[in-house]
């Protein structure tokens, strides 16, 4: 029998072993790795091609387990999902994402079972997951977490699948392998929930004391962002720092304007014609940036 190819994504190696340990008996599943984070999750996807994640909601970092099932349905081919939480608060989002299951931490064997049977009667629509269309950077652990967290973990892994499984391993687990975020959404906090907002649709930032505005066609956000964090997040993404108070979407400009005395300013796209002042030390590097 055919089995499906799966990946344990969760920041609690407790529940990674629960899971491994409710699986090991499963004959149309096959464990096939396991991720502490996003993160590490994005470096196997690359290199395994996963037909089911069993994936926490809080991945503890800036990307969860919503923004990495995100990630996978821009593809054609999806892995099925299962999502794991402390809560029942989000179980209407995972369903929207086309979760199959919803499991609450700690699950009874009992429960468990009855996701095995939905996997089961699901598994025809399982397509083997292509690899996400983002990558972000891994933040380097605690080296005293690290420890408490080993474990030793024993997969039977086919020839052809070994150099592939452990090149991913090496580049998941490697502090020194920058991997920057490629998302092109940036998750931001309104009225208690949290939206994803396309680079694309952002004219230009605005530093405000410790945080910032972000500035879209038809509003403007307060976020909790500083500047300087998202000109190192938004800079590969064609966004420049024309000014200390400003980070401009350079896809979104469309007029260089020269002022008396030497000094230049930006304009933006949109029905509103939006004008930024550059910072004359910066006039060079954006000019080089540019082209001119």
């Amino acid at each position: 029998m055919d089995r499906i190819t799966a990946l344990l994504v969760h920041p609690d190696p407790a529940v990674r072993t629960a899971l491994r340990e409710q699986l090991a008996t499963v004959d149309f599943i096959r464990v096939l790795g396991e991720a502490a984070d996003a993160y590490e999750a994005s470096e196997l996807l690359r290199a395994i091609p996963y037909g089911l994640l069993f994936c926490g909601v809080e991945l503890g970092g800036e990307v969860g387990g919503f923004e990495l099932a995100e990630a996978l349905a821009a593809a054609k081919r999806q892995p099925g999902l299962v999502f794991i939480a402390d809560d029942e608060a989000r179980a209407f989002r995972a369903f929207e994402l086309g979760a199959a299951d919803y499991l609450l931490w700690p699950f009874t064997p009992q429960r468990f079972a009855q996701t095995l049977e939905r996997l089961a009667r699901f598994r025809p629509a399982f397509r083997e997951a292509p690899a996400p269309e983002w990558r972000a950077t891994s933040a380097p652990r605690d080296d005293d977490d690290a420890a408490d967290d080993e474990e030793t973990v024993r997969l039977p892994l086919e020839e052809d699948e070994e150099d592939r499984f452990l090149s991913a391993l090496r580049q998941a687990w490697d502090i020194r392998h920058e991997r920057p975020v490629d998302i092109e959404k940036l998750p931001i906090t309104l009225d208690g929930r949290t939206i994803l907002l396309p680079y694309t649709q952002i004219l230009f930032i605005e530093a405000y004391e410790d945080y910032s505005f972000v500035h879209t066609a038809a509003q403007k956000l307060l976020t909790s962002y500083r500047l300087k964090n998202l000109e190192e997040r938004l800079r590969p993404h064609r966004f420049f720092r024309v000014h200390r108070k400003y980070l401009v979407n350079l896809d979104q400009v469309t007029e260089i304007a020269t002022l008396p005395g030497g000094n230049f300013m930006l304009r933006t796209a949109g029905k509103t014609r939006i004008e930024l002042p550059i910072g004359r030390r910066r006039i060079g590097e954006l000019k080089q940036i540019l082209g001119l």
